[in-house]
């Protein structure tokens, strides 16, 4: 996959992005619950795209939340709704950003088919989290539902989605892993980051 081919889809999706997107309260909810998004936590929120999930991490008063994303397009909607001042956003590449700011738990929400170098990302964005916090990548789908949804349009801008036992083999180095599913609604690995 090219970065650029990713960043121009992002960017040519993103006017309309919020009109196809479908939030599920109780979904979220649980994915939050795994990722450990609760009051006072410092939230990194890759491949934040409109900032779909925002109004979830400020309904649980978290302290602040980055978000990052590729596509500036997708960064420049997300900006004309991020008016608390808990919410930073940065135009960028996860794989290789260097941290500014240490987080508490790092949420990857629909978007980890878009990484080409899962492994690179993981090592990316373990940086970022402190020790004993929690990185999570989770789909409001199945992975049966996901794989077919990244077919089509978005199949050279997406990897096919691992089974949840390889993500965690993947983020095993840094992480250890402690939740590992995938049932008819939705897809979560979580771990906690080694010391």
């Amino acid at each position: 996959m090219d970065k650029k081919e990713i960043r121009k889809f992002f960017d040519e999706c993103a006017p309309s992005w919020d009109e196809h997107i479908t939030t599920d309260d109780s979904k979220i909810s649980c994915i939050l619950d795994r990722a450990g998004v609760r009051e006072n936590t410092v939230v990194l929120d890759v491949g934040c795209g409109t900032g779909v999930l925002f109004p979830f991490y400020l309904a649980r008063n978290v302290s602040r939340v980055t978000g990052v994303d590729i596509s500036p397009e997708m960064i420049r909607i997300a900006s004309q709704k991020a008016k608390d001042d808990r919410i930073r956003l940065i135009c960028g590449d996860a794989e290789t950003l260097p941290p500014s700011d240490m987080c508490d738990c790092c949420v990857i929400y629909n978007a980890f088919p878009h990484f080409p170098n899962r492994e690179l990302l993981i090592g990316s964005l373990a940086k970022w989290i402190k020790p004993g916090g929690r990185l999570t990548v989770a789909h409001s789908m199945s992975l049966e539902q996901l794989r077919k949804h990244h077919a089509g349009r978005a199949e050279n801008v997406s990897l096919e989605m691992l089974l949840p036992e390889e993500l965690a083999a993947c983020m095993e180095p840094w992480f250890c892993v402690d939740t590992a599913l995938s049932d008819n609604e939705k897809y979560i690995v979580s771990g906690v980051r080694r010391a």
